[in-house]
């Protein structure tokens, strides 16, 4: 394995370099980095705050979600150890992406549970239980809908509203056949299974996801949690009120944007900007914000309102008809959870950034920020290719004309730099320069004028030079431009674009053997792993 620098990866958003980096300017803005040393002070203010009262319930609408699962023994362990005062959660939380979506989607699981695992081993006389939160209230439909293999695109295509973990899966049965169709040529058979198991039957999306999580997670003791759920929302009403009635994030969150944007010298844009009230009104096929507008709470795009007693009465009939917006989820999350640390990406981790004065507002402990693993897997044949290209895998991290170029210079047998020239003509016209200084004006610009004609033409000299060696090595450009699409699709991250199913038969069968065995949640630098 390679571990890459963060600034040569460049693949997190700056604020959250900075945090990893722990740069003084961002410390009011996060409780503790992501540092094993760390997490014993968390447990101890977790401990203090948390309302253990709300143990109770968790356990048994787990045990309720988990009660037609197979194979749960360990899930089952874990909750009962949640009744436990010593019993702490590290929690990691995800779209409901088709088969998964993204390879990433399975960094931050094993992140979460690797956490927890080391976590057990510092501090012996505290239980950890890793968690993944699943986000069935969301309604970014065309953000889940697809997964990719290679250059091959599968989409779930269907009208979508309200909550997509409400949506039920019947109608993936023809996408089924076609994966299928798929999965026999490619030597996946065994992922089909799979795939039916979870998606076809009378399920909804949530169910489904809870499904395929679970078959590859069971022995890992994962607990997957279903937020979407009466009883939990219970325990969040008297914040769903406040947000309402009182709209206190809308002006925490503004001046602590404002706070961010001084700290970087106003480098700073918000991920994500709060609105007056964070939070939306649900049912089957509706999510829709609420609006506060002549003193009348208004459902968008509906006839729908309330006034201000109706809501309190609707929050406290039915709270399971609220549903937080980015920026609250993780305040319900953390709510509810005895909750030492969230697992997310760099964009995630940048907009967690802006909460931590309104958790302070509602006196919940702000979690330790852990930012999930990168990964690139690159193979013993692509490696290949890259050795004989006369390059290293940090250069594939460059621009792909940037890359080019460098590969174009490592193959030329010319030197495709004049910059010896350009310094020999600008040493040789400072000298003249010096000379004519005290001459007439217009001959110190003719030599001036000189100057800038030789410069020049050095510089359309290079890139004549460069165009011709182009012509020459185009062979070699078009391997790398080939090798950078295969590890970078799209010129965009492979974690980001690629299904874990298009490397799911690597190492013997054992894909998520060789994520673990490699994975290090405290060490955040960019890592490639080779197969």
């Amino acid at each position: 394995m390679t571990f890459i620098n963060l600034k040569i990866s460049n693949h997190l958003p700056p604020i959250t370099t900075n945090y990893i980096e722990d740069e003084r300017k961002l410390v009011s803005f996060y409780n503790r980095t992501n540092k094993i040393e760390n997490y014993l002070d968390q447990i101890r203010e977790k401990k203090k705050n948390y309302n253990n009262s709300y143990r109770k319930i968790l356990t048994n609408e787990l045990k309720k979600q988990y009660d037609k699962i197979p194979n749960n023994n360990k899930q089952i362990n874990h909750i009962n150890q949640l009744n436990d005062k010593n019993t702490f959660t590290v929690c990691t939380g995800h779209q409901l992406n088709l088969f998964t979506g993204p390879l990433y989607f399975f960094y931050k699981i094993i992140d979460t549970i690797k956490i927890c695992e080391q976590l057990k081993i510092k501090y012996p006389q505290y239980n950890f239980v890793p968690i993944f939160w699943m986000a069935s209230e969301d309604h970014d439909f065309d953000e889940i809908n697809f997964f990719r293999i290679n250059n091959d695109k599968f989409e779930w295509k269907i009208q979508s509203k309200g909550p997509v973990g409400r949506l039920k899966t019947e109608s993936l049965i023809d996408l089924s056949k076609h994966i299928r169709s798929y999965f026999e040529k490619v030597g996946l058979k065994n992922l089909i299974s799979v795939f039916d198991f979870s998606y076809l039957g009378d399920n909804d999306l949530s169910d489904s996801t809870f499904k395929l999580v679970h078959s590859f997670f069971a022995e890992s003791g994962l607990v997957i949690i279903q937020p979407d759920n009466k009883s939990l929302k219970i325990l969040f009403k008297e914040i769903i009120k406040d947000e309402i009635i009182n709209k206190a994030s809308f002006e925490i969150i503004s001046n602590t944007n404002l706070k961010l944007k001084e700290s970087l010298n106003f480098k700073f844009k918000p991920q994500v900007n709060p609105r007056e009230i964070n939070m939306f009104y649900i049912m089957d096929g509706l999510r829709e914000r609420i609006e506060f507008t002549g003193n009348v709470y208004n459902i968008t795009n509906t006839n729908i309102s309330f006034s201000k007693k109706e809501m309190l009465d609707e929050i406290e009939n039915f709270p399971e008809r609220f549903s937080p917006n980015a920026l609250l989820r993780p305040v319900y999350q953390e709510n509810i959870l005895p909750n030492l640390s969230y697992v997310g990406g760099g964009s995630e981790i940048a907009y967690w950034l802006q909460l931590k004065d309104y958790f302070q507002y509602l006196k919940i402990p702000f979690p330790i920020l852990s930012v999930r693993t990168s990964i690139l897997l690159i193979s013993k044949k692509q490696l290949k290719k890259l050795s004989n290209l006369k390059l290293k895998i940090e250069d594939l991290f460059l621009d792909i004309n940037k890359l080019k170029l460098k590969c174009l210079k490592n193959n030329s047998k010319v030197s495709l730099d004049l910059s010896s020239l350009r310094k020999s003509i600008e040493k040789n016209f400072k000298e003249l320069n010096e000379f004519v200084r005290h001459t007439d004006k217009s001959f110190q610009g003719a030599v001036k004028a000189q100057e800038k004609k030789q410069i020049n033409g050095i510089n359309k000299l290079e890139k004549r030079l460069i165009k011709a060696e182009k012509r020459k090595h185009n062979d070699i450009l078009n391997r790398i431009e080939l090798l950078k699409n295969e590890l970078f699709p799209n010129n965009s991250f492979q974690e980001r674009q690629l299904n874990f199913s298009t490397f799911y038969n690597i190492n013997n069968n054992n894909f998520l053997g060789l994520i673990n065995k490699n994975i290090d949640p405290f060490n955040q630098k960019f890592k490639v792993i080779k197969y």
